[in-house]
């Protein structure tokens, strides 16, 4: 069990069951907790493990803001085995505990719309995976997208290449639209800049890299030697995209920005 609160540098977490008493805490101070759900029943309602045997339900219309109340079996089924972030709306005279996921969606999109800024870093968990980008949980359901040329300064065919589903991020803002709280959101910018990844390379040496781009027309090569750090080679024949070479650093040009490279053929993984 997790708890967390949405700040402006990310989440601040720490591992906990929950008892009785941090129950009625939580509900007084209105915090948000997270847990993971157990099951979805034939109302659509998310029933939670809160630990020490007890247990929490989201009705189906706390799940999350859907029209009128709709039931969606997707929102309920699709959450099963997975963490979800509530807050504890009630405890009934009975003992039923009732959560609300809805509450904490509505808090995070206020806060988004209000307080987070452009160029402010997220921590942000990867939720989905399409060709086109990357789409990153930053709390509450809320979901920003990192478009593909957003997530590496080496050109990369499929966002798999830098991020897998349930891997926890650093991202950095890129736009918000304050009426609808929609965040594009990059990933490259949390990966150092030029000069910050090229201070771990030095004229002669010999390094491994990663084919991205081979270009006839310019007579180039272009290599991934850090997903921040491209260098370019002089064109050859018989060399593929995401074909791992050694390469021999030739010079680093930190005025213009370039590294020259040169493929050992003879070395070629």
């Amino acid at each position: 069990m997790n708890t967390f609160n949405f700040l402006p540098e990310g989440w601040n977490e720490e591992t906990e069951e929950l008892n009785i008493n941090k129950i009625h805490d939580y509900k007084e101070n209105n915090k948000i907790v997270q847990g993971i759900v157990q099951s979805c029943d034939q109302n659509y309602n998310l029933h939670i493990n809160l630990g020490n045997e007890i247990e929490g339900i989201i009705p189906r219309d706390e799940v999350e803001n859907i029209k009128e109340g709709i039931p969606n079996e997707r929102l309920c089924t699709g959450k099963v085995h997975k963490y979800v972030q509530f807050k504890i709306k009630d405890i009934e005279n009975d003992g039923k505990i009732l959560l609300s996921r809805k509450s904490v969606q509505q808090e995070v999109l206020n806060y988004i719309k209000d307080n987070v800024e452009i160029g402010q870093t997220l921590m942000g968990i990867v939720k989905n995976i399409k060709p086109y980008g990357a789409f990153i949980e930053i709390g509450g359901g809320i979901v920003g997208l990192a478009h593909i040329e957003d997530l590496s300064v080496a050109r990369i065919k499929t966002p798999y290449e830098r991020l897998k589903i349930g891997q926890k991020v650093k991202i950095v803002v890129k736009s918000i639209d304050r009426f609808t709280g929609r965040v594009n959101l990059s990933y490259k910018e949390t990966l150092g800049t030029w000069e910050e990844n090229a201070k771990n390379f030095s004229s002669g040496m010999k390094v491994k890299g990663i084919i991205r781009e081979t270009e006839k027309n310019k007579n180039g090569i272009f290599i991934e030697l850090t997903p921040n750090l491209v260098g370019m080679a002089e064109y050859s024949e018989g060399y593929e995209y995401g074909q791992r070479v050694n390469v021999y650093i030739k010079k680093i040009d930190t005025q213009k920005k370039k590294v020259k490279l040169v493929i050992e053929r003879q070395n070629s993984l």
